[in-house]
């Protein structure tokens, strides 16, 4: 259907008087001009006149009351057929209007009944077999095209509300990627910024304490802190390019890999906590970047809460389908207070994310007080394939 033709519809939906005017024109003349030719004489009788155009004008209605337009055009009309029967046209204009509105806009009983009332009264009533067929035609075509249109209009619907439903999914789907992602960059974030500061928090701390007694320590110190501020800005750029590029996909967003935790497990012991790693690189990108995101934020708590002397990091395959993390700590940490954080130590929401990051992969994080000794743990299993 071209454009023309689409405009011309639309057109005529919003105006329904330019469609039913003519319509009301067209069925008045047919049935006046029946009786002004009526070879028997119908013409000149004004009740011929009267009858043949009551019989038309009702159908300036038909939109709001088609059963009842049906009713009010069909009775004059069988008025006159009865009365003057040579003086109805071949094609009553008003009256296949009227069966096409009821088949395309009535009940579903009013169709039945009027389906039955066509057909019989057709058969019945018609002298002749030609004007019986010709008659059937007519008025059972007319119904036919009312019920067709019918169709078509309820299929227009379905797809009108399929593709509102499709709208509204695709508008539900957005809205989750927007949450998720925003979660994701504010898991990035909270690990960056909070490993960072933690270790230049505890650098800073120390680097007075021996700045007159070891003063290549506290270069050191210092040296750490200024490293550690470097990263969290590469980090943090990475983070910030993907949310100023319009469009970026998640792809783009930071993805760390296991390859890059030397230099957290190095600040970790220049903050003066001994560090034990194994580290198996493996895994795809996404699962990589999870245990890089979970050692990082366990060790983070170790630097902040454990007092610990020592930390042990293990990363490895396991039976080729899954990845397992440990970080475990000798420390005491301060006392969780009432109340506390879901990290147990603090009113963080560290070990969350930890937890978060974990079932993102598809995977699992257990975290609390060791069993084998003090200190506490962080274990997480990420599925290779998930």
């Amino acid at each position: 259907m071209g454009k023309w033709t689409e405009g011309l519809l639309a057109w005529g939906r919003a105006r329904p008087w330019a469609v039913d005017a003519p319509l009301v024109a067209l069925a008045v003349w047919v049935s006046v001009w029946g009786v002004y030719t009526d070879p028997h004489g119908a013409d000149g009788k004004w009740w011929a006149y009267a009858l043949a155009i009551a019989g038309s004008l009702p159908l300036w209605w038909r939109r709001r009351a088609p059963w009842a337009v049906m009713g009010a055009c069909g009775v004059p009309t069988m008025a006159l057929s009865a009365l003057a029967h040579s003086a109805m046209p071949q094609i009553q204009v008003a009256m296949a209007v009227a069966i096409y509105t009821v088949a395309d806009r009535g009940k579903d009983w009013q169709r039945a009944v009027l389906l039955t009332i066509c057909v019989v009264g057709n058969v019945i009533g018609t002298r002749s077999f030609d004007g019986m067929l010709f008659s059937l035609l007519v008025s059972v075509g007319s119904f036919v095209v009312g019920s067709l249109v019918r169709e078509l209009r309820r299929l227009a619907g379905v797809e009108a509300e399929r593709a509102r439903q499709a709208g509204l999914r695709a508008a539900s789907d957005a809205a989750r990627a927007v949450a998720e992602e925003r979660g994701r960059i504010a898991r990035e974030m909270h690990d960056i910024l909070a490993h960072a500061v933690s270790l230049m928090v505890v650098q800073a701390e120390a680097g007075p304490l021996v700045v007159h007694s070891n003063p290549d320590r506290a270069i050191r110190a210092f040296d750490a802190i200024a490293d550690s501020g470097r990263d969290a800005m590469v980090q943090l750029r990475r983070v910030l390019g993907v949310l100023k590029e319009d469009g970026a996909a998640p792809a783009l967003a930071p993805q760390p890999r296991l390859a890059e935790l030397g230099g957290v497990l190095d600040r970790v012991r220049e903050s003066g906590v001994a560090v034990d790693a194994r580290i198996e690189e493996a895994g795809p990108a996404e699962v990589q970047a999870a245990a890089y995101r979970i050692v990082q934020e366990a060790l983070t708590n170790v630097v902040k809460h454990a007092r610990a002397d020592r930390v042990v990091v293990r990363v490895a395959v396991r039976g080729g389908a899954d990845l397992t993390v440990s970080v475990a700590d000798d420390g005491t940490g301060p006392a969780a207070p009432a109340g506390a954080g879901v990290d147990g130590r603090s009113g963080g929401r560290g070990l969350l994310s930890i937890r978060e990051r974990a079932a993102a992969c598809g995977g699992s994080a257990e975290t609390g007080p060791r069993t084998d000794g003090p200190g506490y743990l962080v274990a997480a299993v990420l599925p290779l394939n998930a």
